[in-house]
């Protein structure tokens, strides 16, 4: 049997990750405004000491408005508007450390088992120092449906507020929902196994 090698040490995410992969923001993810309600998700970064990330890079995915995902597994994808992306990829800004995307409120997804998960968007979430991403959801104030979401559900009552978009105002004519992540520390933003 062959000797074992040490193990190497683990990187972190480097400060220069994503200078490429944001240089063109896919900050809009219904061109065509024809898959749903528009509106505008913007929120921050913190760090635990509470310091704004002004380099993170942010991903969000997302089914449109009728609930259905761009996705070959989805098989009701054919019906998505065709200019609806369902996707997109933002940096933190250097001056505000806020990220902005706009796109439409999801539709209430199928869940396992018959239950229905409530409108949501998938984040993934870059920044240095981090071992690997975070994968976290957004989920809107004042929505029916989360009451009965089975992720949501399975996160502890008193957790449950780091993962809701709340309505601050309107921008460009549009809702705007706010989604502050905090990485560490009180009020730490709920992250999920992917």
């Amino acid at each position: 049997m062959p000797a074992l090698r040490p193990q190497t040490p683990s990187q972190t995410v480097g400060p220069f990750f994503h200078y490429a992969l944001t240089e063109e923001p896919v900050d809009r993810l219904d061109p065509d405004g024809q898959a749903g309600e528009p509106i505008v998700v913007l929120g921050t970064i913190r760090d635990g000491v509470g310091d704004l990330v002004a380099d993170a890079m942010v991903e969000v995915w997302q089914a449109d408005g009728g609930g259905r995902y761009r996705h070959p597994a989805d098989g009701r994808a054919a019906d998505v508007p065709s200019a609806f992306i369902g996707f997109g990829r933002v940096a933190t800004s250097r001056d505000t450390g806020e990220f902005r995307i706009t796109t439409v409120m999801p539709g209430t997804v199928p869940g396992r088992d018959g239950s229905v998960q409530a409108p949501h968007l998938n984040l993934q979430l870059f920044a240095r120092g981090l071992l690997d991403h975070l994968h976290t959801r957004i989920y809107f104030d004042g929505v029916a449906a989360n009451e009965n979401d089975p992720v949501l559900a399975s996160v502890p009552a008193e957790r449950r507020h780091t993962l809701i978009a709340h309505r601050d105002g309107d921008e460009d004519g549009l809702p705007r929902y706010r989604f502050d992540v905090v990485l560490q520390g009180e009020d730490e933003t709920v992250f999920f196994d992917a």
